[in-house]
């Protein structure tokens, strides 16, 4: 993991990887109120095939180190995947604004799915591994993650920026 601070111009020190990801192994949920700029979402950014920017709010999930999320592979975010996995991820917390740069891979494995559906679950989303046991069901979701089937992807983080918005301050870049 390389470091760079792009606050050194106003001598703030970088900011630790560790102190992101202890803010990250907390739950950051979206209800109004819980924190963020009065809540937590993530965007997922992907690209378009005629390689203009698509942005969304997705419901993602910090575990194991990495982000996760899922959605029909019929919506426009799917397909785009399917296309070019290239992607960023972000969120703001509290303490900081998050970026992530890197690659969504679709997650087939039906232990891993399980897993995930457990987490989802636990965090108040009643989902389930459906019949395919490499995709998750459940009696709703966001209306922007398409209908059933929904499949498991998880992000690969090849660079990370996180900006403070609390004292001291600053602003660090990683490459993984």
């Amino acid at each position: 993991m390389e470091p760079k601070n792009l606050a050194g111009r106003y001598d703030t020190p970088n900011i630790e990887w560790s102190r992101v990801t202890a803010t990250l192994d907390r739950p950051l949920t979206q209800a109004p109120g819980t924190g963020g700029p009065n809540r937590h979402t993530c965007w997922l950014a992907t690209i378009d095939a005629d390689g203009s920017p698509h942005v969304t709010g997705i419901g993602a999930q910090w575990e194991d180190g990495a982000f996760w999320f899922e959605t029909g592979r019929s919506t426009r975010k799917g397909r785009n995947l399917a296309r070019d996995p290239r992607c960023t991820l972000s969120v703001a917390t509290e303490e900081f604004d998050l970026v992530i740069e890197g690659t969504a891979e679709l997650v087939t494995d039906p232990a891993v799915v399980a897993r995930l559906a457990t987490v989802w679950a636990e965090g108040g989303w009643p989902c389930r591994v459906d019949e395919s046991g490499t995709a998750l069901t459940a009696d709703f979701s966001a209306p922007s993650a398409g209908g059933p089937p929904w499949h498991v992807y998880r992000i690969t983080a090849n660079a990370a920026t996180a900006l403070l918005c609390t004292e001291p301050g600053g602003a660090t870049r990683w490459r993984f």
